[in-house]
């Protein structure tokens, strides 16, 4: 592993250390991050599948229902019933953030608090199969919209888990492991620049007790 070209000084090895405690905490808290997300990503994938096999069913029925309903009713007399809705609905987005990741949050609202307003029309020259559709879709448009805030807050997750993945490997293969090299150089550098003094030191004793030898032996 290539290391830091810096100079092996005492104060760049208390440097490096301070940085390699950072990148160890800050190692720690993107794994626990990326766990987590990892957890909520999961559950919200299951729930995925079972909301898009609500919906599937739903829109099934409901096009079986309206496929009997032309069956019996006039092109004319379906468009006259659905012409003009008394039913409205509304949706308000706002935002939920999840480890640092926004997902999208849907509330509906309806114009009226009537479950009967989503019909449209009176029920005497229309097929009971319509009511059977239009309630079909009417119950379908909640899981629909479910559907649409998971499948975006799995999109959203999954793409910050990825982002989250990459700085842990770069922390950890990388970054980590460059600033231990690092440190063990300059440990061995410094070691060696030690021996050397005292290695100095020994001779410049030497050199004196010798000279006091000499001086000592003339007088």
């Amino acid at each position: 592993m290539a290391r830091l070209n810096v100079n092996p000084t005492r104060m760049e090895l208390n440097n490096i250390k301070n940085k390699l405690n950072t990148a160890r905490k800050g190692h720690k808290l993107l794994k626990d991050k990326r766990d987590e997300l990892m957890r909520q990503f999961i559950e919200l994938v299951r729930e995925n599948k079972e909301v898009r096999r609500k919906v599937e069913e739903g829109i099934a029925a409901a096009n079986e229902h309206m496929a009997v309903a032309r069956s019996v009713m006039t092109d004319e007399a379906l468009n006259v019933a659905l012409m003009l809705p008394m039913q409205e609905m509304s949706l308000e987005i706002t935002e939920k953030n999840i480890m640092s990741v926004l997902i999208p949050v849907f509330e509906t609202k309806f114009k009226t608090a009537d479950e009967n307003d989503i019909y449209s029309y009176g029920y005497a020259f229309t097929s009971s199969d319509l009511d059977d559709a239009v309630k079909a879709l009417s119950d379908n448009m909640t899981l629909m919209l479910r559907l649409a805030e998971i499948e975006k807050s799995c999109q959203l997750m999954a793409a910050e888990i990825e982002k989250t993945r990459r700085r842990v490997n770069a922390l950890e293969h990388v970054l980590i492991p460059q600033y231990e090299e690092t440190i063990k150089y300059i440990r061995m550098k410094l070691e060696e620049n030690e021996r050397a003094t005292t290695i100095r030191l020994m001779k410049v004793k030497d050199m004196m007790l010798e000279e006091a030898h000499h001086y000592s032996e003339r007088y």
